[in-house]
């Protein structure tokens, strides 16, 4: 059961490693795509579609989970499906239910763990294979794997990481699982953090914040859904950055224009964008951005 890009190394790994049947494929209905609207099945699903595995799609699981049942599944692994999975079908498979997650358990239970811990300037987070309960990411944890968040990293390139992590993590323990060699670890609660999904607000950019917090909230938003900030009533789509040493100016501020940057004031320094996207305008380099710009016009403007 999944749906995004995340979970496919995971049903691949599943399907490549000839050891189980897999049986059936639950993923997300097809969705409206680009302008054009088209309707295009998940990744999950066409990796389903592809391998001739019965492939179900309910708009509510919670009332059409019957097809489940029926395929008589002897262990269900989700990954990243976004619905709730019901107590029906918790309860059903021999071997249980279980989760691969993306983050260290009991920390960043949620929707967006990848996004939240970069954005709070974790330097390691990791995958938790657990089983699953009917709390939100409260289930025993089976098995954990540490990676660490490296400075650079991005949400992009810490979602690359971790699917291949989550993979090869699910395929070393599932045959512990079947073999009842697994001592599960109850979540200690207390020390639970949220991951909630990204709202509008998370992705505007407050330059009266440090630059460390800038820095980490616009690579924890890279590629998607992206950080922003707004100049003269436009928006800007800021995709990456870095961090100077400044005094001058006031939080938000342009102070200083470079060969490869916009220097904005924030409250403990400077930060300087590298790329990024005026509206209705492609991505650009901020060296190509501000090529036949003049270096006045710039100094002085302000970020809301």
């Amino acid at each position: 059961m999944g749906t995004p890009d995340f979970s496919v190394p995971v049903l691949e790994g599943l399907i490549k490693s000839k050891e189980y049947d897999v049986i059936g494929v639950v993923s997300q209905p097809d969705k409206k795509v680009g302008r054009k609207q088209i309707l295009t099945p998940s990744k999950v699903s066409e990796v389903a579609i592809n391998n001739n595995i019965k492939l179900l799609r309910p708009e509510k699981l919670r009332k059409e989970y019957s097809d489940i049942i029926e395929l008589k599944p002897d262990i269900i692994v989700t990954c990243a499906y976004g619905q709730i999975v019901p107590k029906e079908i918790l309860d059903y498979p021999k071997y249980g239910c279980i989760n691969v997650h993306a983050s260290l358990l009991p920390k960043y239970r949620g929707g967006a763990p990848i996004h939240r811990a970069i954005i709070e300037g974790e330097e390691k987070t990791g995958i938790t294979i657990m089983y699953m309960n009917e709390g939100l990411d409260k289930g025993d944890i089976i098995s954990q794997e540490e990676v660490i968040i490296e400075n650079n990293d991005t949400t992009e390139t810490m979602h690359d990481k971790l699917s291949i992590v989550g993979r090869d993590l699910l395929l070393k323990t599932l045959p512990e699982i079947i073999n009842g060699n697994v001592t599960p670890i109850t979540q200690d609660n207390e020390k639970a953090t949220f991951a909630p999904n990204i709202s509008r607000d998370d992705e505007h950019i407050d330059f009266s914040k440090s630059s460390k917090e800038i820095y980490n909230q616009v690579r924890g938003l890279n590629s998607f859904p992206v950080a922003f900030a707004i100049l003269d009533e436009k928006i800007y789509k800021i995709y990456s950055g870095r961090i100077e040493k400044s005094s001058k100016g006031t939080p938000g501020e342009i102070i200083n224009i470079y060969k490869d940057g916009i220097g904005v004031r924030t409250k403990d320094g400077e930060y300087v964008i590298t790329e990024i996207k005026e509206e209705g305008k492609k991505k650009l380099s901020a060296k190509e951005y501000l090529n036949g710009k003049k270096k006045e016009e710039l100094i002085g403007k302000k970020f809301e």
